[in-house]
């Protein structure tokens, strides 16, 4: 009783497709598909960005590093 056979799930895929029809349950794939299309996107993009912050963060590193030494010279004179 704990798996069921190969006719088990026919017989259920036949029971789902009568009630909910072949146009129906098309759409729904359909609308699936695009759900995980858009979650690998947003997963792509999200590490582009995470890729993207330690160069950013590095470069206001280095020009904040310049702007210290500019205003020291420039206190200095």
């Amino acid at each position: 009783m704990g798996s069921f056979s190969i006719w088990h799930w026919l017989v259920v895929l036949v029971i789902v497709m009568l009630v909910f029809g072949t146009k129906k349950l098309r759409n729904m794939g359909s609308d699936l598909g695009g759900a995980v299309k858009g979650f690998k996107d947003g997963m792509k993009s999200g590490e582009d960005k995470a890729e993207q912050i330690p160069q950013t963060a590095t470069q206001q590193t280095a020009s904040a590093d310049k702007t210290v030494d500019v205003q020291a010279k420039d206190l200095n004179k």
